[in-house]
């Protein structure tokens, strides 16, 4: 099972490119961040003339998180645990029937959070306090569990081309990292690292001052594993050359396979 992450910063943006990844990528399941779409106007034909079933959790202009599936989806459901009132849409979940196991898989748009200290940093820590809670909430049911998105977080300083630069961002502050840690402490894997090791991987460079010419990015797309998705894992890879396209996303693919 091929499972894919990507934040296309709006889909009337990505409306020919996206397809056209799909086409050559071929992902069982891609969730989709950043949509910039309400439910009623996302073009799921495109996507469902391609095989796959779609789900939305959309939002006007911002935010807006989807499932595209080719394989059969179940228990599908939206937003946040914790907050009734957070109508921010960041978040999207549903059970995947793969060959040989089902794996609940989430969609996220983890909060930015900048400028910090302010409101908008205060909302991003305590989204991630919910994420924390509903993580544990989905150990317990011992089955592979994937929450992977735009976590809009750098895990260490490895993680981006110059950590001075977003030192007092809300992406690297200790407590954004310490957040992030607690989540994955849980007992959860992130799929990346362990696959790969060592500085200069990144899924998001800057449309500013030539970030991707001068490979001057970050790695803030992330893939966790519960131990039963963990034990499914064979491989965790980001399509980087996307970005080099006619008019691509600030993001690029991530995606995971899983004996599933």
């Amino acid at each position: 099972m091929k499972i894919a992450s990507f934040n296309i910063n709006g889909i009337k943006a990505r409306i020919e490119a996206l397809p056209a990844w799909l086409d050559e990528a071929e992902p069982d399941v891609a969730l989709l961040q950043e949509i910039k779409s309400i439910d009623e106007n996302f073009p799921r034909e495109i996507f469902e003339d391609r095989g796959y079933n779609v789900e939305t959790h959309g939002q006007k202009g911002f935010n807006g998180v989807a499932i595209l599936s080719r394989l059969p989806l179940e228990d599908v459901s939206r937003g946040l645990p914790g907050d009734p009132d957070d109508e921010q849409a960041r978040w999207i979940e549903a059970t995947v029937m793969g060959d040989h196991a089902a794996v609940r898989i989430c969609g996220l748009y983890l909060p930015n959070g900048n400028p910090a200290p302010g409101p908008k940093y205060d909302y991003k820590l305590a989204w991630m306090e919910r994420l924390r809670a509903r993580a544990q909430e989905l150990l317990t049911t011992e089955e592979p569990v994937v929450m992977a998105g735009d976590y809009n977080i750098i895990p260490q300083n490895e993680d981006a081309a110059r950590p001075e630069v977003w030192a007092r961002d809300a992406l690297a502050l200790p407590e954004s990292r310490a957040a992030f840690r607690r989540i994955l402490n849980l007992g959860f894997t992130e799929a990346f690292r362990a696959r790969t090791q060592g500085p200069g991987h990144y899924t998001f460079w800057d449309y500013q001052a030539g970030a991707w010419n001068k490979n001057d990015g970050i790695r803030i797309d992330h893939f966790l594993l519960s131990p039963q998705a963990a034990d499914l894992l064979t491989d965790c890879q980001v399509d980087k050359d996307i970005r080099a396209r006619e008019k691509p996303s600030d993001h690029v693919p991530i995606w995971i396979t899983l004996d599933a």
